[in-house]
């Protein structure tokens, strides 16, 4: 790929897109709305899972989060609720959110090819009876993002589709992909036992998952 001209071998203008990409069918622009249908809540009870992405003065990040379904709470036709359960405590996204309440969310649901996302602008809540109401093991979050739609709409089953996501025979095999202990001895200073890491770590994810 040496050979790529920069002069005429990227799209820099909204005019450039315009040339070799049709315009969208309306059913594309029909399907987004600004306000939480009933069908699309049915969606975002459902999902059990949901990839929160975030702008910062550092930049940009994207955290995924996920608990049983319905734990992202549908308060009203304009607002979700998100807890922020246990992590590694960089707390990317929510340093983020403080500085640039700008978010989007997209959900998914194993085995259904359509995925749902949200654009809006979030806020971190700590009122304590809020907090424990999404408490699990009796371990409520420390915050929990609210989130206030400024446009929803479902994508369609094409990526989903292509990438065979939810086809089991698809899925990686052990010892195709780098585990957490090998990706961390690469990278961390002195010793470090990557077999005793993953071997010990669905024990330690038990105790500290809520």
């Amino acid at each position: 790929m040496d050979d790529l001209n920069p002069e005429i071998d990227k799209l820099d203008s909204i005019e450039a897109l315009a040339a070799i990409y049709d315009a969208p069918v309306q059913r594309a622009l029909d399907k987004e709305l600004g306000h939480i249908s009933d069908l699309y809540r049915q969606f975002i009870e459902r999902s059990p899972f949901v990839v929160l992405a975030t702008s910062g003065p550092e930049g940009l990040d994207c955290s995924p989060r996920g608990d049983p379904p319905g734990f992202v709470r549908v308060l009203d036709k304009r607002r979700v609720l998100l807890p922020d359960r246990r992590g590694n405590n960089r707390i990317d996204s929510l340093r983020n959110i403080v500085r640039d309440p700008r978010v989007s969310l997209l959900f998914m649901i194993p085995g259904v090819g359509e995925t749902l996302r949200i654009n809006g602008n979030a806020e971190l809540r700590i009122d304590h009876d809020l907090c424990q109401s999404f408490a699990i093991d009796g371990k409520a979050p420390k915050c929990v993002i609210s989130v206030t739609v400024d446009r929803i709409y479902y994508q369609c089953q094409k990526a989903i589709h292509r990438s065979r996501l939810w086809d089991p025979e698809a899925f990686a095999t052990p010892g195709e992909v780098p585990t957490a202990g090998e990706m961390l001895k690469s990278m961390v200073r002195g010793e470090f036992d990557e077999e005793s890491y993953d071997r010990e770590y669905p024990e330690h994810m038990a105790r500290t998952i809520y």
